[in-house]
């Protein structure tokens, strides 16, 4: 066991939309990612999501609504429920995910930013 530094894990990676896996608990995994600009709408059938922001502001968008979370701030997004995670005026924004190991990156939607492998970092 160690303690884990979540800014030394964030400055070995620059790749946006690629998460990295930082600790395994139970079936869940812990994931650090970058994103920047728009994401792929998509959903998640079997999987809710947790995000915290760490850096920034993601606007985490819905099809009815989008909501504004803060640095310092969490969003769980409920499995089945369309959403379109994005940032705003060229902003890089850090996130860190929560989410059960067997969650596809972009759910039911296959798409040129679609990952397979999160390193492990």
């Amino acid at each position: 066991m160690k303690s884990i530094n979540i800014k030394q894990k964030l400055s070995v990676f620059k790749d946006h939309w690629h998460p990295h896996q930082i600790a395994v608990v139970d079936d869940m995994q812990i994931l650090l990612a970058k994103i920047k600009d728009e994401f792929v709408w998509h959903l998640h059938e079997n999987e809710d999501e947790l995000f915290q922001v760490l850096k920034g502001t993601l606007y985490m968008q819905f099809r009815n609504k989008t909501v504004e979370v803060n640095e310092g701030e969490i969003i769980v997004v409920p499995k089945g429920i369309e959403h379109c995670p994005a940032t705003r005026n060229g902003e890089e924004v850090h996130l860190m995910l929560f989410e059960k190991l067997s969650t596809s990156h972009t759910g039911n939607v296959r798409d040129t930013l679609t990952k397979t492998h999160y390193p492990k970092i």
